[in-house]
């Protein structure tokens, strides 16, 4: 049995300012570190065998935090980005209404199209379950990568939710068929909250 975790990144100053990220290279804030933290003491104890993550940094910020706990090294891949987000990078909502109008998810130009994240994302997952058959494979990659991919794998899974920042998704593959074991899980996260709700 290949077992695979996909995780989302830490919180960025661009999530809380609600930007559009897509590819755009936008590190952790200190709150995205924390919870990077929260989550490799989570994972520390699992049996994790590989790690990758997406080149971007948000990501690969994470995963490093995450490995360094569990005595790791980050492989990184490029099909592992967030769904390019054209000229919305950048914007706040408001900006997108303002220059495209309600239906700004259409209108905004040179957004890459969901047969082409989804078969980036299904692309590495069938390649990693087969070069490391059998194997724990933790992933850290972006949220409408995660949800996009899941989806196409295992429909019966509502990808429509919110994929939490660092929460933990993990799916398990039995011959050629993918089962969702846990989604969206971000229970090490409340001791996160408790610190910043303190701080400010």
């Amino acid at each position: 049995m290949t077992r695979i975790g996909l995780i989302r990144h830490g919180i960025t100053d661009w999530n809380v300012e609600g930007r559009a990220q897509g590819q755009s290279d936008i590190p952790l804030n200190e709150t995205g570190r924390l919870q990077a933290l929260a989550l490799a003491e989570r994972l520390r104890n699992e049996p994790w065998d590989i790690i990758y993550s997406s080149d971007l940094s948000r990501a690969k910020e994470t995963a490093d935090i995450v490995a360094g706990f569990m005595g790791l090294t980050v492989l990184t891949d490029r099909r592992l980005r967030e769904m390019y987000k054209g000229e919305m990078e950048g914007t706040t909502l408001t900006e997108r209404i303002q220059k495209w109008g309600e239906r700004w998810l259409d209108l905004a130009p040179g957004q890459e199209d969901d047969d082409s994240i989804i078969s980036r994302g299904t692309s590495f997952i069938s390649e990693a379950a087969e070069t490391y058959r059998g194997k724990n494979i933790l992933v850290i990659s972006h949220g409408v990568l995660i949800g996009s991919t899941i989806q196409h794998l295992i429909p019966s899974v509502d990808t429509k939710v919110h994929i939490d920042n660092t929460s933990v998704t993990t799916i398990t593959q039995r011959g050629s068929i993918w089962e969702c074991e846990l989604f969206n899980c971000s229970k090490h996260a409340g001791r996160i909250d408790k610190e910043v709700e303190e701080s400010t």
